[in-house]
């Protein structure tokens, strides 16, 4: 680990620390009260698990617009697995499997079209919601009460955390394990480095990008199912603009738009700033249109300060 990476972790982390205790003092004693501090937790397992996928492709040098739109599918798609007298286990795989086939065709159609991963996954993201809406039939699916609805939730025997939070924090060991110490993790730096340079290496460019685009929408299919465990529904509307604030935690957390550089514990601490930056909003009482003009201005500041990062 760098020292540059180093102090860019302790300011990120500084950061948090500053908008807690600001929060703090504007809410009161009660922001810090363990069923809060607990509401945050649940809130941010499930953008902190896309973060952590959204990583992976940023690193690369790519972009996934298509988050929000894969999170709301895999609620549908679990929902209706689970009318149909499924198991939770396979409605749950199921769920994830479809998220990870729609990384798989995102990364197929950017290697082999060969055009810039935000107009397909642009694309792609009103394709997938679409077929969120029609399979859902542009409406909220009930499904039956099962193990699945306590994902997030404190259930007697368990400890502080939910058991969803828990699967989250060993998903993101994995995943940092994955990009610092393995073959796969190497070659995802040196394609968003240089990608000219890492194919004359003899990286597999074009298997190596399908394959971080399948691992990042399997990891945003298991938010998808954190947040089918919050709504206890499939909801083809849900998560309309979450991609925004995944993009936003990773650049946050030292990630940068040019590719090269990003890390999971500075992806989690730049999650954990964006929820306490609008649980406080909440709790302190402020419109809802007063929260999107905060959380506008934290993604421009975080693509001001990539560009800044990349300069130096």
């Amino acid at each position: 680990m760098t020292t540059r990476s180093l102090v860019e972790r302790a300011g990120t982390f500084v950061g948090l620390v500053l908008v807690a205790i600001i929060f703090g003092l504007l809410v009161g004693p009660q922001f810090f009260a363990p069923t809060n501090l607990e509401l945050m937790a649940r809130q941010m397992a499930i953008v902190s698990v896309a973060a952590v996928g959204m990583t992976i492709v940023i690193v690369s040098g790519g972009i996934d617009l298509s988050v929000g739109s894969m999170i709301a599918l895999v609620t549908v798609v679990i929902a209706q697995l689970l009318r149909m007298g499924l198991s939770p286990l396979l409605a749950a795989l199921g769920g994830i499997g479809t998220a990870a086939l729609c990384g798989f065709v995102n990364g197929v159609l950017i290697t082999q079209l060969r055009v810039v991963p935000f107009i397909v996954t642009l694309g792609t993201m009103l394709v997938i919601r679409g077929a969120a809406k029609g399979l859902g039939e542009e409406r909220r699916i009930e499904a039956p009460a099962t193990w699945l609805n306590d994902l997030l939730r404190v259930t007697r025997g368990e400890s502080f955390l939910p058991s969803g939070i828990w699967a989250v924090i060993a998903l993101s060991v994995l995943i940092a394990l994955l990009l610092r110490y393995t073959r796969l993790g190497r070659h995802v730096f040196a394609i968003g480095s240089n990608e000219r340079m890492a194919r004359l290496c003899g990286v597999a460019i074009t298997r190596t990008k399908v394959l971080i685009y399948a691992l990042s929408a399997a990891l945003v299919g298991v938010a998808g199912l954190l947040q089918f465990s919050k709504l206890s529904v499939g909801d083809p509307t849900v998560a309309v603009g979450l991609e925004l604030d995944v993009i936003a935690a990773v650049i946050i957390g030292g990630g940068s738009l040019l590719g090269g550089r990003g890390t999971v514990a500075g992806t989690l601490i730049g999650a954990a700033i964006m929820t306490v930056i609008q649980i406080g909003c909440s709790q302190k009482g402020l419109a809802n249109w007063v929260q999107q003009i905060v959380t506008g201005g934290i993604i421009v500041a975080a693509v001001a300060l990539d560009r800044i990062r990349s300069r130096v």
